[in-house]
């Protein structure tokens, strides 16, 4: 068997493209998994739960020294 460069770069691609839909796999059982809803439900929620507007930043000018 000869092992050559084009065998190592058909073999990488080939593992490569494996490992890659094995991970998407993965992540998308993740994802998807019902016990974990109410944990990516809060998570999207919580951004918009802090903030009620714009934030105001107070002048250093305008506060006294102490």
């Amino acid at each position: 068997m000869d092992l050559s460069h084009e065998w190592f770069v058909g073999a990488a691609k080939s593992f490569g493209l494996f490992y890659l839909m094995g991970l998407f796999i993965l992540i998308t059982i993740y994802a998807y998994w019902p016990s974990l809803g109410g944990r990516f439900d809060k998570a999207a929620k919580s951004i918009l739960d802090d903030e009620d507007g714009p934030v105001q930043r107070k002048k250093t000018e305008d506060t006294p020294c102490r």
